[in-house]
């Protein structure tokens, strides 16, 4: 049985990694679709009124998006508790299923690529395979590394950093009036929290930029490093039963 504090070593890894693959993901499918992103969804929201608005090209892309993260998400959650109530690995399969989703990515984006205009069918296909696998992995952080910062919207955790950051200034100024153990606990709770944030906004920021450089390399090629990176998660998952229900 996996103890509290090596578990707590394994989320911080994983989302690492995992905020990294989306950074990396989402850059380089920006790159390839025409400005789409699949890693967070809050610009189709604004992209998909404003395309039908001005009759502009991609919409199917884009009308397609929101649905399709939102079907990755609701499979996930059936495979999550499908595998749970089999004593299973929740993380193990969805990392297969992810990876699974890149590779198709992988492949769909280099027998079309280049893409002369968002609508063509190869390049739908290729941006439905990078949504879905990065709903898949938004649904598996929030269900499996629970109090684990989101790797895919920075949004979120843009504000979170701006919240956390005031709140731990705060404890340490209470902890140096107080001085005693709840002060002291608020300000540890409050700092390990930003931490994480912070830890997760960076991985995706450096993957911004590495699968933006890579891309201007090797084009969509540039895929194989995070798939790579999943299996290698997906191995270790496996091998250590990280998350499994039975711990």
């Amino acid at each position: 049985m996996a103890q509290p504090e090596q578990k707590s070593r394994d989320a911080r890894t994983a989302s690492l990694l995992l905020s990294f693959v989306a950074g990396y993901v989402d850059s380089s499918t920006f790159l390839a679709l025409f400005g789409f992103f699949v890693a967070q969804l809050t610009g189709s929201f604004v992209t998909v009124g404003a395309q039908i608005a001005q009759r502009e090209q991609g919409i199917l892309l884009t009308i397609f998006a929101i649905p399709t993260f939102v079907i990755a998400g609701v499979a996930t959650t059936l495979l999550v508790a499908l595998v749970g109530d089999r004593r299973g690995s929740p993380l193990a399969w969805s990392l297969a299923l992810e990876s699974a989703l890149l590779m198709a990515f992988l492949i769909v984006g280099t027998v079309g690529e280049p893409f002369v205009y968002p609508n063509a069918p190869l390049a739908v296909a290729a941006g439905l395979f990078g949504l879905s696998a990065m709903g898949v992995q938004s649904a598996a952080v929030q269900l499996i590394m629970r109090g684990m910062p989101s790797t895919n919207v920075m949004t979120t955790n843009t504000t979170q950093i701006a919240v956390l950051a005031t709140q731990t200034l705060l404890a340490w100024h209470a902890r140096r009036i107080a001085r005693d153990d709840r002060a002291a606990a608020r300000l540890t709770s409050t700092s390990e929290r930003l931490n994480a944030v912070l830890r997760v906004a960076a991985g995706f920021l450096t993957g911004t930029i590495a699968g933006a450089l890579v891309y201007s390399s090797v084009a969509l090629w540039a895929l194989v490093l995070p798939i790579a990176m999943i299996l290698g998660l997906l191995v270790w998952s496996v091998q250590t039963r990280a998350f499994a229900r039975n711990d």
